[in-house]
């Protein structure tokens, strides 16, 4: 069969098998015991943070398990009214871009900052796929901190991926592309003379999590999908699985699945990192933004970098290594002890299993094939294999491990997860999903030490599992038991966005260290208000700021006349409270933006632009007490010009001579 009709019959099955019927043992898939594993009762805690991709919603979803219970949405390159981010002045600077202010993206995949290979649970990192980005959640405060864009990059998709220390987060580009700037301007149709991809490694600061672009690799113009970091034995090298070898620009569903073998691509990063501290890179002038949130001063800044260093393997031959996997692969992801790679053609009806010592062994021997690829070597496929698995499924996609030398693969095609032992590349046991798996996640499953226990797969399509929405259901997650010789599913759970990878750690490692306040003493932002006596209202011009304190429950001041027509309202909202889990919102008639959310001891500001006259009630957003619906004010908007003196007020104390700024 040719390699296109092979390619057609593959979809054509995975469309029959979503249309089908059920399969088979759906009925009775779960077992009597399902309720009593996954029972958290009131007021007790789940054994694990599940940190979930939002996939197209930009953001990322924290849930917990065994419970499937949704604890937190943290918005990260997606605006979000519920919190302001993106609408406060202080956090529009984190969506900044080289393009401008981007308020969405697609966020695809998930990893958590590492020490000896082992998730610390200090921070968890996320891309974005569409304006290729990075970002850093903080986990003390469950808030993005920092989130920096990736040149000469389009569909940060191979993203993010630590190394054993965290010592970098690399993101490879989906889509090759030309350099950025004007050599960007070439005909689509030279693509295989002028596209090439770029890996970025991001370095992280261990102390402070900061991060920067330390260099980036240029490589042949492929595609990349997936990656994993070597570790133990194999710590200083990357694998990456790469498909469109073909390097076509055009239906790529045919034309990039032309040859019998795409790659995956090793990388001796510890090399690379050597040639570029030799000097060996070569420094590029380009535009790219670097956001900062600072938790003293509660704002965010946007810087425009304009420099990157470059190295390009072409003329590096001993840092990246070609080596032929089932065509189209998906996964590629790497065992604890850090020996075996596992890649997962998505066209394929086995799995390959590579050796990272016959990998080395091919390399000190040159066991490669004589035809190289775009100029760089192609280890032989029998030199680098392990063994195969044979008949596991079909369309695997991605694997995780447990700790008992287990591995787990989704199967896309056929809708299921397949268990099979690393050693001697046996199936052991297989499950249906509902349906159409793509990634699944093992707590601690890409780690050197995985927690086991419990296998969560993500699917694509719902239905028959849950209530129907209209055109579109809800996305979907599973939750199996992996604690026996058999994965038992135990519970059906939906999520936010379209989820793609997860990662989970257990609860003790974070719940401790959780910041529960910011001290209202520590408070640096430039319109921190302090105190109900320290509230005041400012003219500049026709800008009029609001230093107003929130507090249960009421605002301080929370009558202002005065503003007029054309005037820009800069209402600094600080709380005042020093109390676990009270927050105040903080909304206005018609504003076009969104409300606030303020953290105890914070400030945040929302800009309003009156779009007419009248009396416009502010009140607090947040339920806070039982006098919630007493928290309110008004602002009385003149006509541009008017004689109303501005003046604020909190009960019979009127301020008629506020503060104007010379």
């Amino acid at each position: 069969m040719s390699t296109r009709n092979l390619s057609i019959c593959m979809l054509a099955a995975a469309a029959l098998y979503i249309t089908s019927c059920k399969p088979k043992g759906t009925s009775n898939a779960v077992s009597g015991d399902a309720a009593s594993k996954t029972y958290v009762a009131p007021g007790k805690y789940d054994e694990f943070y599940n940190f979930v991709s939002g996939g197209f919603s930009g953001q990322l979803a924290v849930y917990g398990l065994p419970s499937g219970r949704l604890l937190r949405v943290i918005p990260v390159f997606s605006v979000d009214p519920e919190k302001g981010w993106g609408y406060s002045e202080e956090t529009k600077p984190m969506l900044n871009t080289s393009h401008g202010f981007v308020p969405w993206d697609d966020l695809h995949h998930v990893e958590m900052s590492m020490t000896d290979g082992v998730a610390d649970g200090k921070w968890v990192f996320v891309n974005g796929n569409n304006t290729p980005r990075l970002a850093r959640v903080d986990l003390k405060t469950f808030r993005t901190t920092e989130i920096i864009e990736l040149p000469n990059s389009a569909g940060n998709h191979s993203s993010p991926f630590g190394t054993e220390n965290s010592e970098y987060i690399v993101a490879g580009t989906r889509f090759s592309v030309p350099e950025d700037g004007e050599a960007g301007d070439v005909p689509i149709s030279s693509y295989k003379e002028n596209f090439k991809g770029h890996i970025s490694f991001v370095s992280v600061d261990k102390n402070t999590g900061n991060m920067a672009i330390a260099f980036q690799l240029k490589t042949p113009g492929v595609n990349f999908d997936l990656a994993r970091a070597g570790k133990g034995k194999s710590n200083g090298w990357f694998f990456f699985s790469c498909y469109n070898s073909e390097q076509a620009n055009t239906l790529l569903e045919v034309n990039a699945s032309q040859r019998d073998k795409d790659f995956i691509m090793a990388v001796n990063w510890k090399k690379a990192e050597e040639y570029v501290k030799a000097g060996k890179g070569k420094k590029q002038s380009i535009k790219y933004a670097h956001n900062k949130y600072n938790e003293e001063t509660h704002t965010a800044t946007s810087e425009m970098e304009n420099e990157v260093t470059v190295l390009d393997v072409s003329e590096f031959p001993d840092i990246v290594y070609f080596i032929p996997c089932p065509k189209s692969p998906h996964g590629c992801d790497v065992d604890p002890t850090g020996e075996y790679i596992v890649g997962s053609g998505k066209l394929a009806a086995l799995l390959p299993v590579f050796s990272y010592d016959k990998i080395q062994k091919a390399i000190a021997g040159k066991a490669f094939e004589p035809e190289k690829y775009a100029g760089l070597p192609v280890i032989k496929y029998e030199a680098a294999l392990y063994g195969e698995v044979q008949k596991p499924g079909l369309g695997p996609l991605h694997t995780e491990f447990d700790a008992n030398g287990n591995a787990y693969t989704s199967f896309f095609v056929s809708s299921e997860v397949v268990k099979w032992n690393i050693k001697d590349l046996k199936v052991l046991d297989r499950q249906p999903t509902y349906y159409s798996v793509g990634h699944l996640m093992i707590p601690g499953g890409n780690t050197k030490k995985p927690f086991g226990k419990y296998l969560v797969a993500y699917n694509k399509i719902t239905k028959d599992r849950y209530l129907p929405t209209g055109p579109e259901l809800a996305q979907s997650a599973q939750l199996y038991d992996i604690s026996g010789d058999k994965m038992q599913l135990i519970l059906d759970f939906p999520t936010i966005g379209e989820p793609h990878y997860a990662q989970a750690v257990p609860a003790s490692l974070i719940k401790d260290k959780q910041l529960k306040i910011f001290d209202i003493n520590n408070n640096k932002h430039p319109y921190a208000t302090k105190g109900e006596g320290e509230a005041k209202v400012v003219r500049q011009g026709n800008q009029v700021h609001v230093y107003i304190t929130a507090i249960r429950s009421h605002f301080a001041p929370d009558n202002i006349e005065g503003i007029q027509m054309g005037d820009e309202v800069y209402f600094h909202v600080t709380n005042l409270e020093q109390d676990w889990d009270v927050p105040h919102g903080f909304g206005v008639k018609g504003a076009a933006n969104a409300e606030l959310l303020v953290m105890p001891g914070e400030t945040t500001t929302l800009k309003w632009t009156p779009d007419r006259t009248g009396i416009f009630p502010i009140y607090c957003t947040d339920f806070c007490s039982a006098l919630h619906q007493e928290m309110q004010g008004y602002v009385r908007v003149s006509p541009k010009g008017s004689n109303v003196p501005l003046t604020y007020s909190l009960g019979d104390k009127l301020k008629n001579n506020p503060t104007t700024a010379k």
